[in-house]
């Protein structure tokens, strides 16, 4: 069995924001030579996210919407997280909303996608380095 580990760092500039991390994802597919096998991408922090869907601006504008109706920062106070010192809590919900992971499998040497499909880190307390890890196994 063959493997091939990546280990891909962001610093979005924003508190929340998406970044397609397909083409990397593909590369580490091309690199590991798998032909028939599986993709992991997962979120290495606990306020980020990697998750599937449509590269649609609308959409991803929906997702911070609904994310921030669902579990809103402010006010900070409403969180008995961030009686620890952290104003992250809503990172943390907002993360388990979205799920740490993908997997994807590798047919014929590439990603077997559904239509519209692409791999994305979602980013939810943002503004300093996070690694996203990529793990490829198969033959």
């Amino acid at each position: 069995m063959k493997s091939q580990t990546e280990y891909l760092t962001f610093n979005v500039p924003a508190r929340m924001g998406f970044v397609n991390i397909t083409d990397r994802c593909e590369e580490a597919v091309r690199k590991s030579g798998v032909k028939e096998g599986l993709l992991l991408a997962n979120a290495m922090h606990i306020t980020a996210s990697v998750f599937i869907n449509d590269n649609e601006t609308g959409l991803h504008e929906d997702y911070k919407q609904w994310l921030e109706r669902l579990a809103p920062h402010a006010p900070t106070g409403q969180y008995q997280h961030n009686r620890t010192g952290e104003d992250n809590a809503d990172a943390h919900l907002k993360r388990q909303v979205m799920g740490r992971e993908v997997v994807v499998a590798i047919t014929n040497g590439r990603l077997d996608f559904g239509p519209w499909e692409q791999i994305f880190y979602g980013e939810f307390d943002g503004r300093r380095p996070k690694k996203v890890l990529i793990k490829v196994i198969g033959e």
